[in-house]
């Protein structure tokens, strides 16, 4: 997946929001909250990271091209960087992308989902 990919899959979201952070990384959020990370793996090929539940963040982390996020997983938290698609075909990296938004936006509170618009999901 190149950056133009996956920044045009994530701008398909509802309510997505857009911010170059962190090194050039291609940041994208749900009612600021972040979803996506593109980019922030220094590898030759684009990586994404994303939030997963624990039960995919255990067999995430053991498949080839595919490892707990930098950062964020050593902090106890539930996000896997794919670098490169040797498991994870691009097809999958978006579901998995579309359950990250979807686990963000219902974790929203109930405020903040009224003002995106999109009802509570709690």
């Amino acid at each position: 997946m190149t950056r133009e990919d996956y920044d045009g899959f994530c701008k398909s979201l509802p309510h997505a929001t857009h911010v170059v952070q962190w090194g050039d990384a291609s940041v994208w959020k749900i009612g600021g909250k972040v979803f996506a990370i593109g980019g922030w793996s220094g590898g030759p090929e684009f990586a994404v990271t994303f939030k997963c539940s624990e039960a995919s963040f255990s067999i995430l982390k053991e498949l080839l091209g595919l490892r707990p996020a930098p950062y964020l997983a050593s902090r106890g938290l539930s996000w896997i960087q794919r670098i490169d698609a040797r498991s994870l075909s691009d097809h999958d990296l978006k579901e998995y992308v579309r359950q990250s938004y979807a686990m963000l936006l219902a974790a929203l509170p109930k405020k903040t989902q009224g003002a995106l618009g999109v009802g509570v999901f709690r």
